[in-house]
């Protein structure tokens, strides 16, 4: 039996899966060992375990996760042990397991747009290259977080259309000082601002001026980021993320105006990962 994580860094779906059947699938709270100590998660993970399954059978645990760099694998690694002691861990970067998701085997360029943003090329089996999305300060082109500062700052300087302006206020009845004060002195500002797309996709959806803070910010991630691979128009355009999948047609514009066509885009990469996983287990 597999178990598969992909982990965020406020949630974390779980699956547990044999060759035929996906035998359980549940969620814990995210674990970004950026931010957790390996107890922490280890007691989280005790206290979280489904009853009723029998998990000394488990032969492999894939864990994939947001702050899941090289040099954290041993803080993921040394919770999981205690509990798994025989089993085998492999962890990586959720990156690396939107690019096994979307492409399997295959060789090609993947993404994730979502509050954040990220991007590489991909031999098939392990990251080869990937351009610093530089995070929600000075960079994440194309994500959640970057859509909704340009709301934001838009709508304190004047430059969103009135009725928006209007609708904006009827909508969360925050003036702009509310909003620099939120934005600079409290928790996880990317996820703040990120959570404003649902002014997009709320009752002025497809108004133009909304659809241009899309566009622009797919634009934007292509000329900043994807522009910078080698001979990136010769890959299919593929990606992972709530953005990416609510805003897929416009996604898709952007690219072919870009030159590159669209492959996969899919909200989360669980059912892709699950098909890698089956197909490379020994």
């Amino acid at each position: 039996m597999i178990l598969i994580a992909d982990s965020g860094s406020t949630k974390t779906s779980w699956c547990l899966i044999d060759k035929e059947d996906i035998l359980a699938e549940f969620s814990t709270e995210g674990y970004n060992p950026c931010y957790i100590t390996k107890d922490y998660l280890t007691d989280s993970l005790k206290e979280k375990l489904p009853a009723g399954y029998n998990w000394s059978k488990v032969t492999e645990i894939a864990f994939y996760g947001a702050g899941c760099y090289e040099d954290k694998f041993p803080i993921i690694k040394g919770a999981i042990k205690p509990l798994f002691p025989e089993t085998k861990v492999e962890v990586a970067m959720d990156l690396t397991g939107s690019a096994r998701s979307l492409l399997g085997n295959n060789a090609g360029f993947a993404a994730i747009l979502g509050t954040g943003a990220n991007s590489c090329l991909y031999d098939g089996r392990k990251i080869t290259r990937n351009i610093d999305s530089l995070g929600f300060i000075l960079g994440d082109e194309g994500s959640g977080g970057y859509m909704g500062k340009r709301i934001i700052s838009d709508y304190i300087r004047g430059y969103m259309p009135e009725e928006l302006r209007n609708s904006f206020w009827n909508t969360y009845q925050l003036t702009g000082d509310d909003l620099i004060d939120r934005i600079y002195t409290g928790d996880l500002p990317n996820r703040y601002c990120a959570d404003f797309t649902h002014f997009i996709t709320g009752v002025n959806k497809g108004h133009e001026y909304l659809d241009s803070v899309v566009r622009d910010s797919f634009r934007d991630f292509f000329e900043s980021i994807v522009c910078g691979y080698p001979n990136y128009a010769n890959y299919t355009f593929n990606c992972v993320g709530t953005i990416g999948w609510i805003f897929r047609k416009e996604l898709s514009e952007v690219a072919s105006g870009f030159g590159m066509k669209t492959g996969t885009i899919i909200c989360n990469p669980m059912e892709g990962l699950i098909r890698y996983h089956r197909n490379n287990c020994k």
